[in-house]
């Protein structure tokens, strides 16, 4: 019953149009490569709901994991190609390119220093951190991300429960060391549970919010996120500078 009350307790008279935000910079919809679409239907379907929901073009950011997911940008754009082949074909009305997902492992610096990285829009870099533990010298990566001209963007910071505790003060520290913070639209729906939720409504009162993504890895994502576009938090993304639209 929470999700449920979460969804339907608090409306507003009409849902929050996603078309202000006009590109998603955070999915995974390249077939085969990671744990998003497992086929290309799939992922044209998924391609469809977005454009019923507004989008005008998504970044899709396959998962890199050197232990996991061992995406290259090569495999990256070799998909990217076929996925764009078919929207060609089939006649979308949607733009989509591809960067990625980076997880913060041994491994990762030296891919930075190496300038390997796929970027977005004004050299922007997606990372992430392991959500059981705190990261180890994380300061040193970013460090190196902005020394190699690459703008962090710290994925789904609200789903990093280690850093409740410290409140806004933690994201202020990331964002004057140079980091921006991407926030998941399905966390304000309640999807990842209460205290993700509740993090994700602090960092939207408080404006924290540098880019918004659907992290989508299935139609029940898209699905979700159309349902609860009632709740008042959707439509306090209006009062957020969000940097979609610029990329």
């Amino acid at each position: 019953m929470g999700l449920l009350k979460d969804l339907f307790g608090k409306k507003s008279t009409e849902p929050f149009d996603l078309s202000a935000i006009q590109i998603d910079m955070h999915s995974h919809l390249i077939p085969n490569i990671d744990d998003g679409a497992q086929s290309m239907d799939e992922t044209i379907g998924m391609l469809l709901r977005f454009v019923e929901l507004g989008y005008k073009k998504v970044i899709t950011t396959p998962h890199v994991m050197s232990d996991y997911y061992k995406n290259t940008p090569d495999i990256i754009r070799s998909g990217l190609e076929k996925v764009r082949d078919e929207v060609e074909r089939l006649n979308i009305p949607i733009e989509i390119d591809a960067a990625a997902e980076y997880f913060y492992d041994e491994f990762l610096i030296d891919k930075v220093n190496k300038k390997e990285l796929l970027t977005f829009g004004d050299n922007y870099v997606l990372f992430e951190f392991s959500f059981s533990a705190a990261p180890n010298n994380m300061y040193d990566l970013i460090f190196a991300m902005l020394q190699n001209n690459y703008k962090p963007v710290l994925a789904h910071y609200e789903r990093y429960l280690y850093f409740a505790e410290d409140g806004v003060k933690k994201v202020q520290d990331l964002k004057n060391r140079g980091v921006l913070i991407q926030m998941n639209l399905n966390s304000l729906s309640g999807h990842y549970g209460k205290m993700v939720k509740k993090q994700a409504e602090m960092l939207v009162d408080n404006e924290l919010v540098d880019f918004v993504g659907t992290d989508c890895h299935r139609m029940d994502h898209l699905n979700l996120l159309s349902s609860a576009l009632h709740l008042e938090y959707f439509h306090k993304l209006k009062n957020l500078n969000l940097l979609n639209s610029k990329i």
